[in-house]
């Protein structure tokens, strides 16, 4: 139920001022007059909005619903109406949600309320949205612009769950060498002690044992820590850009993020150049959703090449951080006047080559970080089997 600001008038001429729920303005004018107060001024208390961007989920479900309505005959006020009011939301969407209801009821255009509340939607569904009200064909972009955002969204899950075996192997051999270390090994301290001479390996495991049972508390504590400072560090622009080039470059991943970067670009570029927006704003906002400052950064000589007159598929191929096929595939599409439908082609291809690459490099994963597992787990156990064996020996030979 919405909250109303309102100023009133008692019995005696006074004017009151206050904040009541209401359903609408007629259900507010009456529980005021049941209290003998007559209704001045009204109006809705909104609460301020922090903007966050939304998820890729979440937009999809946004665009999916808005399409299929706006298809369906429902008036864009009253399809905002039914958005705001599923109860499945959060109540961050639901905010959102209300605030657009509210500014389109006052004439404003719906792309025009989403740019000002931006972050939360993204430039790409602005312009789509904004070209849209101008062709008349809501619908059909919404639409296409649920299924885009469904499949960015569907990678980034695969990409979660495909890790979600490794992390947990990692920790795991976290977890082994702290017990190992804090706990096992402590209990050799006193047959150790007795010995004259002890190898090295062993050595080295005693004295890892002994820092990791006497701070254990400062290397939680130091861990979380460094992980906290490096969210933030990677929040520069100079160190950003570093680890994005070496996303690039790396084996094995670098490709795979090459593939992940050329679908990105594609299927934002043939949405833009589809809805009629010219090709040089298409790249402006086409290279936001990249989501690598490396690569993006380029764009500006891009954006340069083409206001000059070079073609894209020219421009495209100086970029380093795509494959050597985008820039052909687009070529084509200049040829044949079908840029839209090549890139949604290539865009298609890289993602299911970028889902294989994923399941490819999470097989080579999951074997290394069970031989270091392995590697771990028998080096605690030469340090610790080799003096006893050469105490054993020392009292046969005796």
């Amino acid at each position: 139920m919405p909250e109303y600001r309102y100023q009133a008038q008692d019995g005696k001429g006074a004017n009151v001022r206050g904040r009541m729920n209401a359903v609408d303005e007629a259900d507010l004018q009456k529980k005021l007059h049941n209290q003998g107060l007559m209704l001045l001024e009204a109006r809705l208390a909104k609460k301020k909005i922090t903007l966050k961007p939304l998820k890729k989920s979440e937009l999809a479900t946004f665009c999916t619903e808005m399409g299929t309505m706006t298809q369906a005959g429902v008036p864009l006020v009253r399809s905002l109406e039914i958005l705001a009011g599923n109860e499945s939301i959060t109540p961050y969407e639901k905010a959102l949600y209300t605030e657009l209801r509210d500014r389109v009821v006052q004439g404003v255009a719906l792309s025009t309320t989403m740019e000002r509340l931006y972050p939360a939607f993204p430039p790409l569904l602005i312009y789509m949205f904004r070209a849209a009200e101008s062709s008349g064909n809501m619908d059909v972009t919404a639409l296409n612009l649920a299924d885009q955002y469904t499949r960015e969204n569907q990678l980034e899950e695969n990409t979660k769950s495909a890790l979600v075996y490794p992390k947990i192997l990692i920790a795991l051999i976290i977890g082994v060498v702290l017990v190992i270390f804090g706990y096992v090994m402590p209990q050799f301290q006193e047959l150790f002690d007795q010995m004259p001479s002890l190898p090295l390996t062993t050595r080295l495991l005693m004295w890892l044992s002994d820092f990791v049972s006497g701070y254990w508390l400062a290397i939680i504590i130091g861990g979380a820590l460094c992980v906290f400072f490096a969210k933030i560090l990677l929040r520069v622009p100079a160190i950003r850009l570093t680890v994005d080039t070496v996303k690039t470059k790396a084996p094995l991943i670098g490709k795979l993020n090459k593939t992940i970067y050329s679908a990105r670009f594609a299927r934002t570029l043939s949405s833009l150049y589809s809805a009629g927006i010219p090709v040089d704003r298409c790249i402006v906002i086409a290279r936001q959703t990249i989501g690598n400052m490396y690569v993006e950064n380029q764009f500006d000589d891009v954006t340069k090449d083409i206001q000059a007159g070079e073609a894209l598929s020219d421009a495209i191929d100086k970029v380093d951080g795509f494959i050597k096929k985008l820039p052909s595939v687009i070529r084509v599409g200049e040829e044949t006047g079908q840029l839209d439908k090549m890139l949604i082609s290539i865009a298609n291809d890289l993602d299911f080559k970028s889902a294989q690459a994923l399941a490819r490099l999470v097989k080579y994963i999951e074997p290394v970080t069970i031989v270091i597992m392995a590697i771990v787990v028998g080096f605690v156990m030469i340090g610790v089997i080799t003096p006893i064996y050469q105490s054993y020996a020392a009292i046969g030979a005796g």
